[in-house]
């Protein structure tokens, strides 16, 4: 018996330092619980992580290079989802609209990153509409095609839901990111742009275990 004590220690000793590692988010400090509880986009048996941003907002351009790798590894019962907001400014609109067309021609992997990178970094003037398909051409997008989904009626519907969605979750700042309905935090609330991530992890382990996924 005693060799099978040996055997399992280190495993042991691993599952507690990973234990002891899993940051249990504050309520009322890192996160705030939502009552009533908001409704979600994806069926009873998934836990939505929704993320209410602009691509005008200084503070979605910093959070989005640690975001973007944590959503590709999350579980497969885990839906990320985004909201570009406009908060009825036309240039963020322009940007809402911008999304909602990569969206729909299957580019947000190839360039939501860039097109932070390209108006903080870069001051590209992406709010101005020539410019913006001059940009999207240069990164290999028919002009033609994204001008037409740009301003069809889909997207612009599209926008209009996410900021009806926005105001119905209380939004007045972004980022905000909500777990399962259920759930906000913000770099603001958890610290920091670092800080939100365990925290954002705190919350998806909760939602899970709480729906038994």
């Amino acid at each position: 018996m005693n060799w099978l004590k040996s055997f399992f220690k280190p495993f042991l000793l691993l599952a507690l330092l990973i234990s002891a590692s899993a940051h249990a988010a504050t309520e009322g400090q890192e996160y705030m619980r939502l009552s009533p509880p908001q409704p979600t986009d994806v069926g009873p048996r998934k836990v939505e992580v929704l993320e209410v941003f602009s691509y005008a907002c200084p503070h979605c351009a910093h959070l989005a290079p640690l975001i973007e790798p944590w959503a590709r590894k999350l579980p497969p019962q885990v839906v990320f989802k985004r909201i570009p907001v406009s908060f009825g400014r036309d240039q963020w609109a322009t940007m809402a609209r911008t999304y909602y067309t990569l969206e729909a021609l299957h580019l947000t992997d190839k360039l939501h990153v860039k097109i932070f990178q390209a108006i903080h970094e870069q001051r590209v003037d992406l709010f101005s509409q020539d410019t913006l398909f001059s940009w999207m051409e240069k990164q290999g997008v028919d002009r033609k095609k994204f001008i037409s989904v740009f301003n069809s009626f889909a997207v612009q519907s599209a926008v209009e839901r996410g900021d009806q969605r926005a105001m119905a979750l209380g939004i007045d700042s972004v980022p905000t990111i909500f777990v399962d309905g259920r759930f906000m935090t913000s770099p603001s609330m958890a610290g920091g742009n670092e800080a939100v991530i365990p925290v954002l992890d705190s919350l998806v382990r909760q939602a899970i275990k709480d729906k038994g996924l």
